[in-house]
């Protein structure tokens, strides 16, 4: 193999997308898939790669930093790409801790393992940080996200983030590891755990339930197609340049109630169902705590170095994202433990 890389929380849902890609478009690269399969991790999403022979699972949390360095040793990693997190922030607010222990404690023990493998060997080597854009707090309307914007992390997910990404610039910055970050708008997709807004909304609407809404549904978010961010990534790892930070957006900034309100028209049409018959189902319910209500990227550093662009529009790839969940019925079924329901239960207080 030409090279062997690491990435971590490869099962989960832009993780999956990443080692694909890396898998299909890079036969000589040994790809390592690293994941401690907790409530979002799903080898289901990897099921057609899983039998590649460049392609390895193996099941550990990075928290273990003896057993990292065991597979540092067995592998001898030219690169890293660091998906692994917690990064559900109603989750973050019901338990912190395991939020500081997974995105911070489990960040340095990976930044640790490379430290002592490479053993200042850092030719051809690189450690690739994926981070969020909730690191920047939020923004007011017209302004948006570079990479010198200020840190304002304003719940406990966005504070471990925040952590993280400044312990990455630190070993950069003290030990010269080579590193790079990125920052991402958020995600939407294929295998996405349906917690989050648009999985949770196609299987409520399917299910004719309702739809919980926080507050007035104005928050605004910049959605990027989970497929344009894993080419980014791709990009980011092969072009970027070492201790650089590349934030990457969809340009689709939407508020959450017109989101629902265009996935309910989807669906509609998608189930054979009266117009506004799915619009019946938005319920509005009890704010988040800390609710930021704006975030926008600005993603004209990435676009212009390295020459990414987003492919997808958010309309057509909210259809392609509607059709894969209709067409996947047995995935989504797969995920939706009691555990979940029992969360998700006590999580939307209705207003």
């Amino acid at each position: 193999m030409k090279k062997s890389i690491l990435i971590t929380g490869g099962a989960g849902f832009i993780g999956s997308h990443v080692v694909r890609l890396f898998v299909n478009k890079y036969p000589k690269y040994k790809i390592v898939n690293l994941d401690n399969l907790t409530y979002a991790g799903n080898l289901e999403n990897l099921i057609d790669i899983e039998s590649k022979e460049n392609y390895k699972f193996l099941k550990a949390d990075i928290n273990n930093p003896s057993l990292i360095d065991e597979i540092f040793n067995e592998f001898q990693f030219e690169g890293v790409i660091h998906l692994a997190a917690e990064s559900h922030v109603d989750r973050s607010i019901s338990n912190p801790m395991e939020f500081i222990y997974t995105n911070v404690v489990g960040t340095v023990n990976l930044l640790n393992s490379s430290k002592r493998i490479w053993k200042d060997n850092y030719n051809n080597k690189l450690f690739y940080h994926i981070s969020t854009d909730e690191v920047y707090g939020s923004i007011e309307d017209g302004g948006y996200f570079t990479e010198e914007t200020p840190y304002e992390p304003r719940s406990p997910y966005s504070a471990s983030k925040a952590s993280s990404d400044h312990f990455v610039r630190a070993y950069f910055n003290t030990y010269k590891l080579p590193v790079v970050i990125s920052n991402c708008s958020n995600n939407y997709g294929p295998n996405q755990f349906p917690e989050k807004l648009i999985p949770l909304a196609i299987n409520n609407i399917k299910n004719n339930k309702s739809i919980p809404v926080y507050g007035k549904g104005e928050n605004i978010r910049d959605w990027l197609y989970v497929e344009d961010h894993a080419n980014a990534i791709d990009v980011i790892f092969h072009k970027g340049k070492t201790g650089e930070t590349y934030n990457i957006g969809g340009n689709n900034e939407w508020k959450n109630i017109d989101l629902i309100k265009k996935l309910c028209e989807i669906m509609d049409e998608k189930l054979g169902r009266k117009a506004g018959a799915s619009g019946k189902l938005i319920t509005f319910v009890k704010d988040r705590a800390g609710h930021d209500l704006r975030y926008a990227i600005d993603s004209g550093k990435l676009m212009k170095a390295l020459k990414w662009q987003p492919s997808c529009n958010f309309e057509e790839g909210l259809a392609k994202t509607v059709e894969w969940y209709l067409t996947n019925e047995k995935w989504l079924n797969n995920v939706i433990t009691g555990d979940y329901e029992k969360y998700y239960d006590n999580q939307y207080i209705k207003r």
